[in-house]
């Protein structure tokens, strides 16, 4: 196991699962998944933040609010159609489809509901508007190379391999 401290500058391999309110897991990844800290790669600040100084095998728990991770509901995401308007493919709970919006982003919406002839799909993200936690275990810490900094990413998927 590494001394090697999490701050600036180093890359990071991380496992880790969502929980939400109630605690139940929302996403899940068990293959380590790497950053550079501090760079910009996109993870959430309060991640970042509760990572900084720990080392390799320590398990830390951040707090994520809905205004700075998954974001708030949008009303405007929720669609309630008629079911007869509605593809066969969509007619189960879980079905996703995507969607591109006028400014050529693509949205996938999930079938949420279906009741009374009708079907809701929603695009917003599950965790949008709601507190969540993330329940993160260091798997490796590492200087990060100067190609590594500018993009933000380790160069490989997952920490090296000790024999």
């Amino acid at each position: 196991m590494s001394d090697e401290v999490v701050r600036k500058g180093m890359v990071v391999y991380m496992t880790y699962s969502v929980l939400d309110e109630d605690g139940r897991v929302m996403g899940q990844q068990d293959m380590p998944t790497g950053y550079v800290h501090g760079a910009g790669s996109g993870l959430f600040e309060e991640i970042e933040h509760a990572l900084e100084g720990r080392r390799a095998g320590e398990r830390v728990q951040a707090r994520l609010t809905p205004a700075a991770s998954f974001g708030e509901r949008d009303p405007a995401l929720v669609i309630v159609e008629d079911l007869a308007n509605v593809p066969p493919e969509l007619r189960r709970l879980g079905a996703e489809a995507d969607f591109q919006n006028e400014r050529g982003e693509v949205v996938t919406f999930r079938v949420v509901e279906i009741r009374d002839g009708r079907v809701t799909l929603d695009g917003n993200h599950p965790l949008a508007g709601r507190h969540a936690t993330c329940v993160v275990d260091i798997v490796a810490v590492r200087p990060a190379t100067p190609q590594e900094l500018a993009s933000g990413f380790p160069a490989e998927q997952g920490p090296p391999v000790l024999h």
